[in-house]
């Protein structure tokens, strides 16, 4: 299970291998040859002597115009270490492999993305013996998707862009339009995907929207990771002792879900919606409303019965 916003940030590409050339080619506009096929290899590093060195992720992609090393690294913040290691990394690969390697950086922050950007020159200024250009993708140039049939065009690619850009005034919209994207793909995926999403999302509010969102779609439920969550739900239960209590509080919490949702999607909320959503005590009925709340653009629409 994807632990992290770092492990997130490489891992996608372990998951959907083609988004990484796919997003060199729109994001960067590298002219990268397109892969008859892309398999992962082991990541380790190490050398015989206890020196150990790891990437993040690294692929081999097989193309009409070669074989190249695709290194991917997550990177959350400026680290001045990484002038040493890259470079050593990409010279290792080559000697080990014989291919030629290709760096790609990807971070969530703007001033990191900078930073990784700027050459790595190794050498006398002027006759470097060693320059290495990484390609980074970051939230200046990963499309920001934040419209529904852009995102079910180009579903991991819509994915990426919640990873890098799912903060600011921006997520709720962004992250609406991917749930809905989720729904055109198979649902093994999709729950696989919603990880990621979930794994990367810092800001405490755009996380509670994502979850919000997945649980109404019921892909979130389905994902080891619902069981941690509902597993913390179960321990709050205990420590209140009492059945009655824990049921209540899954009420309570579906209702706040209900006008959450529409809030964050910018759908007035009348007194008299919230009043009836607070009064409801019927579970399953509280269910159904959370699930149109994800479409509606009028808030009575809620209760209209099919």
């Amino acid at each position: 299970m994807v632990g992290s916003s770092h492990e997130a940030l490489h891992r996608i590409f372990q998951k959907d291998p083609g988004l990484l050339t796919h997003a060199l080619q729109r994001v960067l506009g590298v002219p990268f040859p397109e892969p008859r096929e892309i398999a992962a290899l082991n990541v380790d590093l190490t050398e015989i002597e206890p020196v150990e060195r790891r990437v993040d992720t690294l692929l081999r992609a097989e193309t009409d115009k070669g074989t190249y090393l695709l290194v991917v690294e997550s990177q959350g913040e400026v680290d001045g270490r990484k002038r040493g290691s890259w470079p050593y990394y990409l010279s290792y690969l080559y000697e080990k492999y014989r291919c030629e390697p290709v760096l790609i950086v990807i971070t969530q922050s703007s001033t990191t993305a900078r930073w990784a950007s700027q050459p790595i020159k190794l050498g006398f200024p002027g006759w470097e013996s060693l320059i290495v250009r990484p390609l980074v993708l970051g939230p200046d140039n990963v499309p920001l998707i934040a419209d529904v049939r852009e995102a079910e065009r180009d579903v991991p690619l819509a994915v990426l862009s919640a990873m890098t850009h799912g903060r600011g005034p921006n997520a709720a919209a962004i992250l609406e339009s991917l749930a809905a994207a989720l729904k055109t793909i198979d649902r093994d995926s999709a729950a696989v995907f919603v990880q990621f999403v979930d794994s990367c999302l810092v800001d405490p509010r755009a996380k509670q929207i994502w979850r919000d969102l997945m649980t109404a779609i019921q892909y979130f439920w389905r994902h080891p990771l619902a069981e941690q969550v509902r597993e913390e739900g179960r321990e709050e239960g205990r420590e209140e002792g009492r059945e009655e209590g824990r049921e209540q509080g899954r009420v309570q919490e579906r209702a706040e879900m209900v006008l959450r949702v529409l809030e964050w999607r910018g759908v007035p909320v009348s007194d008299a919606v919230r009043e009836r959503v607070d009064a409801c005590t019927d579970l399953d009925k509280l269910e159904i409303w959370a699930q149109r709340a994800v479409h509606v653009t009028d808030a009575a629409e809620l209760f209209v019965e099919s």
